[in-house]
């Protein structure tokens, strides 16, 4: 017992410090654990199995396909109308809205679910999320308090007052707790949480920059083709009826030599959908071979495109004509599929001297040169003849995928900027409404106790599914959304509680605290059982400190003779409304990275709203629930 609460006092102590990570110290206790043989293998490896963690994170990628396809920014678009221009309003929104949800679905999904619109809402506003996304795992807790299902120690409690009265323990006049029950204690709990936490965000979750110097790493997609001009000769033309081109590939037509247009590249539909976005981009390889429907984007002089579209019979489109229905009717380039990126010519580079036409991009990397910028000049015409010069910087053109591959040739060139993140940045916003009927289904499955499917399989499937319909660009996509730190941080802790509960420590420290105090009335002693179980669950998680506790809270009130009820509602919010650490409820965690937290401010917001709540509720409980 001694050596496991020496692992957990150190392990405090290093997440305070902040000086080792906190992924790192959890796996060292959870090694401690072993190496004394306290726990064996199969103990200490099980957070890694537990449904919990699972959960966490296929809700990750849930969250991640939210994103992705701008759906969160659409909903965060619409609750920023409702706040204006006020922070406060914003915070209250949040807070509400969060809590609302938190009633009916798992504090974890909630959590998951607002997120990443939080995280847009802040940045459509302007604000900072660190000052929201505490106050929203927070809030998931607290609206968790209003019904029987909002939080499984609401059931735990339920269960003990229901067997101790089957056993004769408890009167049968003794009110029974119901779903609705919990609702005046949440709406309290609530309500001291958004004015505690309104002034405490303000002063301690000052937002932190994530680039020192605050200079840029590279130019974002739309700076680019601004900056080279790009949608300014570009035209789109649509195979709509007979032409020759049909069943030609672009090298067939050899569109530059004879018009000097390029072939920017080449939109086709896949089927006829008006909810979901069915039009593939494309880029313009030489052996791509033209269909009817398909649109060209095409790049060059006005007269020459003309020319080109009459020759063949094309349609020109104009600004205001659908190119393919559901579409965009405006000549732009998106960046679904397909992306743009500057890359330096190194001095040493073997292709100094050789025409663009004889580098083999196209047929080396699949990638088009759309343009050069040397000095201050850019040159976006007759490019195939253009011979490369030393610290010349060519915008290049293709899949994402592709244009990582040219980061393999670093002795001839330099990628400059992060185009996989300008990538991971575009919204697939085509994909937002299949993201939401997932995100739909997903609540209704954990939300309604009729449909058979458990939580964790809820989120797993609406997780797989956020892949195979694209809503998440691809698995290695899925995989990155992911933050291993925050679930190997929960898995590797969650142990410790299997750990003070094998020792008998936990249940030592419990009837120590109970038997000192439940002799001196019974304000004292329910105080002592809502903060000996407000301590232990800092460090176990709330459903097992909520086994622990009720069973000995119940006993406590019925030794003074008093009602159980304000005895097993202090373990419940003790249990939940835990808030001075990012590993005892999983909201805690899961907002960690996205607010860029560290231990001690958990500590400086949590830490005071914890022990105020406390404080209150020891009064409140009461009132609701007379002695």
């Amino acid at each position: 017992m001694l050596i496991t609460l020496i692992i957990l006092l150190v392990s405090a102590a290093l997440f305070v410090s902040g000086k080792v990570r906190s992924d790192l110290v959890a796996l060292c206790a959870l090694l401690a654990l072993l190496l004394f043989q306290i726990l064996v293998p199969s103990e200490a490896l099980a957070g890694f199995s537990n449904t919990t963690v699972i959960m966490m994170i296929g809700l990750f990628i849930v969250g991640g396909g939210i994103f992705q396809t701008g759906l969160a920014k659409m909903i965060g678009g619409q609750v920023i109308k409702l706040a204006g221009n006020s922070e406060t309003r914003l915070f209250l929104l949040v807070m509400l809205v969060t809590a609302l949800i938190g009633g009916f679905v798992s504090n974890t999904g909630t959590v998951a679910l607002m997120l990443p619109i939080v995280v847009s809402m802040a940045a459509y506003a302007g604000t900072s999320s660190r000052r929201l996304l505490m106050p929203l795992a927070f809030a998931s807790s607290m609206g968790g308090m209003m019904t029987l299902i909002g939080t499984p120690p609401n059931l735990i409690i339920q269960d003990t007052l229901n067997t101790a009265k089957a056993n004769g323990v408890v009167a049968d006049s003794v009110q029974d707790i119901s779903f609705f029950t919990f609702l005046p204690v949440g709406l309290v709990t609530l309500a001291v949480g958004i004015l505690v936490l309104m002034p405490l965000t303000k002063i301690f979750l000052t937002p932190k920059t994530r680039d020192k110097d605050g200079k840029k790493t590279g130019k974002t997609l739309n700076e680019l083709v601004k900056e080279y001009g790009l949608t300014d000769n570009l035209f789109r033309v649509h195979i709509n009826g007979p032409s020759e081109v049909i069943g030609k590939t672009i090298i067939d037509l050899d569109i530059y030599r004879k018009y000097g247009i390029n072939v920017m590249e080449l939109r086709r539909s896949s089927g006829n959908n008006k909810f979901v976005r069915t039009v593939n981009q494309q880029l313009a390889s030489p052996l791509l071979m033209l269909q009817m429907g398909d649109v060209l984007y095409l790049s060059g002089d006005a007269e020459k495109v003309q020319q080109f579209a009459e020759d063949f019979s094309l349609r020109l489109l104009d600004i205001h004509t659908d190119e393919i229905e559901g579409s965009s009717s405006n000549a732009s380039l998106d960046f679904y599929d397909i992306g743009i990126a500057e890359i330096l010519i190194m001095p040493s580079s073997s292709m100094i001297n050789r025409k663009i036409q004889e580098a083999g991009f196209r047929s080396k990397f699949n990638v088009n040169v759309l343009g050069i910028r040397r000095h201050n000049e850019y040159l976006l015409h007759d490019l195939g003849e253009e011979k490369i010069h030393d610290s010349d910087v060519l915008l290049v053109q293709g899949a994402w995928k592709d244009i990582a591959r040219l980061r393999n040739e670093s002795s001839n060139w330099v990628v400059l900027g992060e185009p996989l993140q300008e990538a991971a940045k575009v919204t697939l916003d085509y994909k937002a409404p299949i993201a939401a009927l997932i995100m739909i289904g997903m609540i209704v499955m954990m939300g309604v106790d009729s449909i058979p499917v458990a939580p964790v399989t809820a989120v797993l499937l609406a997780a797989v599914l956020m892949v195979i319909t694209g809503c998440v660009r691809s698995v290695e996509a899925a995989y990155k959304t992911i933050n291993w730190q925050t679930i190997v941080l929960f898995a590797a802790m969650l142990p410790m509680s299997t750990a003070l509960e094998k020792t008998g420590a936990s249940g030592m420290i419990a009837d120590f605290i109970v038997n000192t105090f439940g002799s001196s009335g019974p304000y004292v002693a329910l105080g002592a059982v809502y903060f000996a179980t407000s301590v232990m669950t800092i460090f176990i998680s709330n459903t097992v400190t909520a086994v622990l506790m009720a069973p000995i809270a119940l006993q406590c009130a019925v030794g003074i003779g008093v009602s159980p009820l304000p005895f097993l509602f202090a373990v419940t919010v003790g249990a939940s409304m835990c808030f001075a650490s990012p590993f005892s409820t999983p909201p805690n965690a899961l907002v960690m990275p996205a607010g860029q937290y560290t231990f001690m401010d958990y500590i400086k917001v949590g830490l005071p709203l914890q022990v105020i709540m406390g404080v209150i509720m020891v009064f409140v409980l009461p009132l609701l629930f007379a002695f």
